[in-house]
């Protein structure tokens, strides 16, 4: 097989279902399979997707610096599955809070969005989300032509506004989101560095 068949049909699968394990190993916590979660299970979940979710938003920007700086144009192939799964774990960051925690009691959730107002930049965050992966087909990307670009550097709006969900809400140790502050700070600057070479893609 030449490299874009590895890719496909070895590469792609491993990628999916180590991708995927996080949230398994949420499901066997939960059913007390796999370990415990502690005295607060629910926000120990909420925590768990949502650092996963700000990962996955710096793996997917960080696939197309990462394939210039190295020649291997294949890594482009990851970019559409690693959003859709920055899109996976913020909905189940967002499903745990509004079910688990909140109970969908809007009485509830009006007060937890005015005393924790963090909650609000994450949600403007999956809405951005939601329309990008609504458009991640290639037919999609077709029918859009440029504007589809254009919309998909949102992609960068929302890691700002993930890693500012995550500050705003930590009270003492801030050095999480302060390293994955700097990756983003790094990420959006060699995506300015590209643009300033008339880079696009």
């Amino acid at each position: 097989m030449n490299t874009l068949q590895h890719v496909r049909f070895i590469w792609k699968p491993a990628v999916f279902i180590a991708c995927l394990l996080p949230f398994v190993l949420v499901v066997g916590d939960l059913l007390e399979i796999t370990g415990q979660l502690g005295a607060n299970p629910i926000e120990e979940i909420m925590d768990r997707f949502g650092n996963w979710s700000l990962r996955f938003i710096l793996l997917t920007l960080a696939v197309t610096p990462v394939r210039r700086i190295s020649g291997w144009n294949w890594l482009a192939r990851f970019r559409r599955m690693f959003g859709l799964f920055t899109f996976f774990y913020v909905l189940m960051h967002f499903l745990t809070w509004l079910i688990l925690d909140q109970g969908v009691l809007l009485p509830a959730i009006i007060e937890d969005l005015a005393k924790r107002p963090f909650i609000t930049v994450g949600f403007i965050a999956l809405v951005l989300l939601t329309a990008l992966a609504a458009t991640s087909t290639e037919a999609i990307r077709r029918r859009m032509g440029r504007h589809w670009q254009t919309l998909h550097n949102a992609a960068y709006v929302v890691g700002i506004l993930g890693v500012w969900h995550y500050w705003w809400q930590v009270k003492k140790d801030i050095t999480e989101p302060l390293v994955y502050a700097v990756i983003l700070v790094v990420l959006l600057g060699a995506r300015v560095t590209r643009k300033k070479k008339g880079q696009f893609t």
